[in-house]
């Protein structure tokens, strides 16, 4: 069983990261348009952590813990949860546009149940990393997802000001859509406190989720505008800052 103290610091971890999408929204009070360039360098680079995180920080200790055969259940449960989600809840992306059954469901609602089933996996990475007892490898990890989520503000907000959203409404979406990663942060961490064997399936479903939701949305959406050489220079930036951060904590 892991301490209450464990399961507290994973929860506050797993809030920390997620409201760094709030600092990523700041921009938009002080300019109300971002290159394209830029955002998918940064995207790149978002993508670049959560590849990093996931092999790093989840699945390595993962295969160490549990051997190869259920981590790679794992991982193909994780992907296979995302795949399903977008498949049956309606929602939509930025750029991406709509996916899922029909829905009378206004667009704003739409976008934050897409933001939703982005972020859940990467709160339940943090709090499943805390899951193993090892302080350091859950604060590689969630300082990753911190990183990680200024870029996602920023993609979230400046968006919603080209389609006419006031700023703060704007900032107030870009904030709200990281407070899901507690959710998910506190859902992995009790799990993994309950049913200890559970952490290394746990640690391997976070990876396949968020490997998924990198391949499928954020790297298409950093190649759709022309600037796919910037955002794969980004994504080795990102995996680069990751490796440096895993090393650092570990």
């Amino acid at each position: 069983m892991l301490s209450d103290n464990l399961i507290l610091l994973g929860s506050i971890a797993s809030l920390f990261a997620g409201l760094f999408t709030a600092v990523g929204a700041l921009p938009i009070f002080f300019t109300s348009d971002i290159s394209d360039k830029f955002l998918d360098a940064a995207l790149g680079f978002s993508a670049g952590v959560m590849l990093a995180a996931s092999s790093f920080s989840l699945l390595v200790p993962a295969i160490e813990m549990a051997g190869i055969g259920r981590i790679f259940i794992g991982l193909l449960g994780g992907a296979i949860f995302v795949d399903v989600a977008d498949r049956l809840i309606p929602h939509e992306h930025m750029f991406k546009g709509y996916e899922g059954p029909p829905s009378r469901l206004s667009k704003v609602s739409l976008m934050i149940l897409a933001i939703t089933i982005h972020n859940f996996p990467e709160g339940m990475a943090v709090g499943v990393s805390f899951g193993g007892g090892d302080i350091s490898s859950g604060l590689a990890v969630s300082v990753a997802i911190a990183l990680q989520n200024i870029p996602e503000g920023m993609a979230v907000a400046f968006p919603m000001l080209r389609e006419g959203f006031k700023k703060r409404k704007a900032a107030w979406y870009a904030t709200l859509s990281g407070l899901i990663e507690p959710v998910g942060g506190l859902l992995g961490i009790s799990l993994v406190s309950t049913i200890r064997p559970i952490l290394p399936i746990a640690m391997a479903f976070a990876a396949g989720a968020m490997i998924f939701v990198v391949s499928d949305e954020m790297i298409p959406e950093s190649h759709s505008r022309g600037y796919e050489r910037i955002a794969t220079f980004g994504a080795v930036m990102g995996f680069a800052v990751m490796m440096f951060l895993d090393n650092l904590f570990g």
